[in-house]
């Protein structure tokens, strides 16, 4: 199978080219520049010079296939830096694709797309939307899946799939931002990392997509995540752990946590200071239980995790 993969050169991205060339299928890979077509190479895909703003049927001329990885996923930015990336760049991937007669389109979308803020548990993919998402992260990402799933039919099957705290190798979010907080002090617990969560180690989001090639339903959702549930102490102190860091034990209560974050925000908006340094949504999402359910996935995905906590943390421990 011909595969055309946006965001290659990012951390599930890339996991996807070097799963799907190793499985023999051929892998052509969006490259925004040199650099990111150097990196797409090295994995394994051949690089196709483009981006979310000018990707155009020519350059996914034969292809199968597309996965869809690229996002902006940063902890702060304008609506129009999510909206952008997330929702035009997603749309423009789409008609692309459709334009040049890709039989299927797999979203790496994400958990947040239901996500409102409050402890939510057993989640599955019959939970709505939230009609106002907390924020444009989430709002952003809906709404490209909403488009995604409401492109099915017409000769072009699409599927989305929803991770939790994607982990792993190469990490270059949630690993990063702990690295940071650790070197300068500012980590801290909310509420003693008590919420309980679902994860998703990039092997098991990889297993997923490669599945999706060729099994799932069309304009369907699906939840992926790995076997166990954990607190987010467990979660984070357990990549923490296998990577070397040291993190304080001091915590503070989401009921404080929740308005300080949303004032400082204010704050800094108010005045044009630039980014809040407590981010709103890190703040939600630090203190929010969710967990979700996987039967969708397993029943017709024909998915089941192929990396338990134990061996994922193994691996980052030896990386």
């Amino acid at each position: 199978m011909k595969v055309f993969v946006t965001g290659g050169s990012g951390f599930v991205g890339g996991h996807a080219i070097e799963a799907l060339a190793a499985a023999g299928h051929e892998v052509l890979a969006m490259a925004r520049s040199e650099r990111s077509a150097e990196v797409v190479r090295g994995l394994g895909a051949a690089p196709v010079r483009c981006d979310l703003d000018t990707v155009a049927a020519e350059h996914l001329s034969g292809c199968d296939a597309v996965v869809h990885a690229a996002a902006y996923v940063e902890e702060t930015g304008s609506w129009d830096d999510y909206w952008r990336a997330n929702v035009e760049g997603t749309q423009r991937v789409v008609d692309a694709a459709r334009a040049a007669g890709v039989r299927r389109f797999v979203l790496v979308s994400t958990n947040a797309t239901v996500f409102d803020s409050s402890d939510q548990l057993d989640v599955d993919e019959a939970w709505l939307y939230p009609a106002s998402p907390p924020f444009a992260y989430a709002a952003t990402k809906a709404e490209a899946e909403r488009r995604v799933l409401a492109a099915d039919g017409e000769g072009m099957t699409t599927v989305a799939l929803r991770p939790c705290f994607v982990w792993g190798p190469r990490d270059n979010t949630v690993l990063p931002a702990l690295r940071r907080m650790a070197g300068d002090g500012s980590f801290v617990w909310i509420d003693g990392g008590r919420a309980r969560v679902s994860t998703t180690h990039v092997a098991n989001l990889v297993h997923a997509i490669e599945l999706s090639l060729t099994q799932g339903r069309g304009g369907q959702a699906y939840f992926v995540a790995d076997e166990d549930q954990v607190t987010l102490r467990q979660f984070v102190g357990g990549l923490a752990t296998a990577t070397g860091l040291t993190l304080p034990d001091r915590s503070v209560p989401a009921a404080l946590a929740r308005p300080a974050a949303r004032a400082l925000d204010l704050v800094f908006r108010t005045f044009r200071l630039g980014a809040s340094p407590v981010p709103v949504m890190t703040v939600d999402v630090m203190s929010s239980a969710m967990t979700v359910r996987t039967e969708k996935a397993r029943a017709e995905l024909g998915w089941t995790p192929v990396v338990d906590r134990e061996r994922g943390l193994a691996t980052l421990t030896l990386a």
